[in-house]
């Protein structure tokens, strides 16, 4: 029987409709219009039945336009989008808002472009994820720093009912080959039973972006599946992002490897059954 499998991270950007900040001409092949048109076949081929759309720029345009695209195209059935975390009132019209949304499922804030690498722990920011978490909406963390990690248990201390994601693993050092900083900072987090994590963008974090394998990534992987439990790991292509090391269906293809080492209960909690879970969402 062939898994399902909900890539629970996926983006779109459309320059003609949405400014990016952080995207400029330096990201070389990122830096263009990336549309729901072009992902379809790689799904296909991957085996991919259906995404969670996220954030790509700290605006309500991005959010809007997120939620436009889900109207079209059935296999995208969540959307992870954006409030103003700075302003909990500004955050609490943009619930009402977007409520009425089906597809609206949670939150991201590009905390790796904020100067300050401890801005998760601002008062105004907790008050603004308790208003998401009473709301039964869920925080993506883009965390690619120790210091971001090191905020999460302050975070989870101050809105105890918030459930939260870890993108990409934090990026692992995938190169030293052992946990180090990262996995205590990860063995911190995994105490928090709301803290999942999703095994996406692996290879930009592997440092080769030409030819990482599964045996690049294996050994940090199954160490976080083997921390975090199979019911709080799900997988994400992070597309476009995914261009630059192989692309959309490699990304894929070593998942699958991956998971073809784990049991067949954990195969299926994560292929898919943990984000139906943690987005409330469901395959069609």
């Amino acid at each position: 029987m062939t898994i399902p499998i909900i890539d629970c991270h996926q983006h779109l950007w459309d320059l003609s409709k949405v400014e990016y900040a952080w995207l400029v001409p330096a990201y070389g092949p990122l830096y263009r219009t990336y549309l729901a048109t072009e992902l379809e076949p790689q799904m296909a081929e991957a085996g991919v039945s259906a995404t969670i759309l996220v954030q790509s720029a700290n605006s309500y345009a991005d959010t809007v336009y997120m939620l436009d695209q889900a109207d079209v195209y059935p296999w995208m059935i969540g959307v992870v989008g954006w409030t103003d975390l700075l302003d909990p009132a500004d955050t609490a019209k943009a619930i009402e808002r977007f409520s009425k949304n089906r597809y609206f499922r949670g939150v991201r804030h590009l905390i790796h472009e904020e100067p300050d690498p401890h801005w998760l722990l601002l008062p105004v920011v907790w008050e603004s994820l308790q208003l998401l978490a009473d709301a039964g909406y869920t925080f993506d963390v883009v965390a690619t720093k120790h210091e971001h990690l090191e905020c999460l248990p302050a975070v989870g201390e101050h809105v105890p009912n918030l459930r939260m994601v870890i993108d990409h693993l934090a990026q692992p050092p995938f190169q030293a080959g052992e946990p180090g900083q990262w996995g205590e900072d990860m063995r911190i987090a995994a105490e928090n039973p709301n803290i999942y994590v999703k095994i996406s963008g692996l290879g930009t974090a592997s440092g080769d972006w030409a030819s990482w394998t599964a045996d690049s990534v294996r050994k940090l992987v199954h160490w976080t599946i083997d921390l975090f439990g199979a019911e709080r790991c799900m997988l994400g292509g992070d597309w476009p992002v995914s261009v630059l090391a192989g692309g959309y269906v490699k990304a894929f293809t070593v998942y699958k490897q991956l998971l073809a080492e784990r049991s067949p209960a954990e195969q299926e909690q994560i292929s898919y059954k943990t984000a139906q879970a943690f987005y409330g969402v469901e395959l069609g």
